[in-house]
């Protein structure tokens, strides 16, 4: 076809993966310690020893896109002729979007005989990855960017994304939860379970005490809310926990097996936000799944 799918690393594809189905990722950075590191080869990268180094202490600090990366970036496409889809890190966590948004009008003044289809996400890690890989699909069977477009919007909708974490202060750090609330939740074992709602922002919905009821809670609203789950991949996105990924795998796939589950490292970007032992399930529900 006459497009190019792009996402950015915040999808959480795969290197392997991503160049399986012909999508290009534009890299997000993170500084440890100040020290900048891009977000490219995901097969170059340990999950264990990042997260490690964030329980350690080690200070990460992370940057947005600007306009100018993505003009960079979509730039060589559009010169060959082709057009664009770009699925992109929800607005609702990060100003990215918004900077394509910025190189879009620019890139339309330039070339406006190129389309340049800019899709948010509304979602993070798997969230967004799955409606990436989604139009890889759809593009190797012969749909239109139009028609991919449509279905990748009524997807988005149906994304349910649900996870909880393992220590709350790192919500505290990123703006998300109190300091008080992050302590007595620390000292109380609470554990709550988060989605992302109707404008793609970060919600807590539940909460429970202990990890193994977190997990279990996760499959059950899988359970609850999953549909034509035969037809579907579920995915499964992992901060240094992969026990608790293999026994949510295990217990969804005995409760409504899906047709495939695909379970990732969760991406050093929005994962610093979350945290070590963060995990998160992303599956396809009703129309009206997300929380308003």
């Amino acid at each position: 076809m006459d497009y190019v799918i792009i996402t950015d690393s915040a999808a959480n594809i795969p290197t392997e993966l991503a160049q399986k189905h012909g999508i290009e990722i534009i890299p997000f950075s993170y500084f440890i310690d100040g020290k900048e590191h891009i977000c490219k080869d995901t097969a170059k990268w340990s999950c264990h020893n990042y997260y490690q180094k964030i329980r350690d202490g080690a200070r990460v600090t992370t940057s947005q896109i600007n306009p100018q990366k993505y003009i960079d970036f979509f730039t060589p496409f559009l010169k060959k002729g082709k057009n664009i889809l770009f699925v992109g890190l929800s607005s609702g966590v990060s100003g990215s979007f918004a900077s394509a948004q910025i190189a879009q009008k620019q890139l339309s003044e330039e070339f406006p005989d190129r389309k340049l289809v800019l899709i948010d996400s509304l979602g993070a890690s798997m969230g967004e990855g799955l409606l990436a890989l989604r139009a890889a699909v759809l593009r190797k069977e012969g749909f239109s960017l139009r028609t991919v477009k449509e279905e990748l919007l009524r997807a988005r909708d149906r994304m349910f994304q649900v996870f909880t974490v393992d220590d709350l202060m790192h919500l505290k750090r990123g703006g998300r939860l109190s300091g008080i609330s992050a302590g007595i939740g620390t000292v109380l074992n609470i554990k709550p379970i988060l989605t992302g709602n109707a404008q793609g922002k970060i919600i807590a919905f539940s909460k429970v005490r202990g990890r193994k009821k977190a997990i279990e809670a996760l499959a059950a609203k899988y359970e609850e809310l999953v549909e034509n789950q035969a037809v579907q991949t579920v995915a499964i996105s992992q901060a240094d926990c992969p026990e608790d990924a293999a026994y949510l795998a295990s217990v969804i796939a005995k409760s409504k097996p899906p047709k495939d589950i695909i379970t990732v490292d969760f991406e050093p970007v929005t994962g610093s936000y979350v945290g070590p032992g963060t995990l998160a399930l992303f599956f396809l529900s009703h129309d009206n799944v997300r929380l308003k």
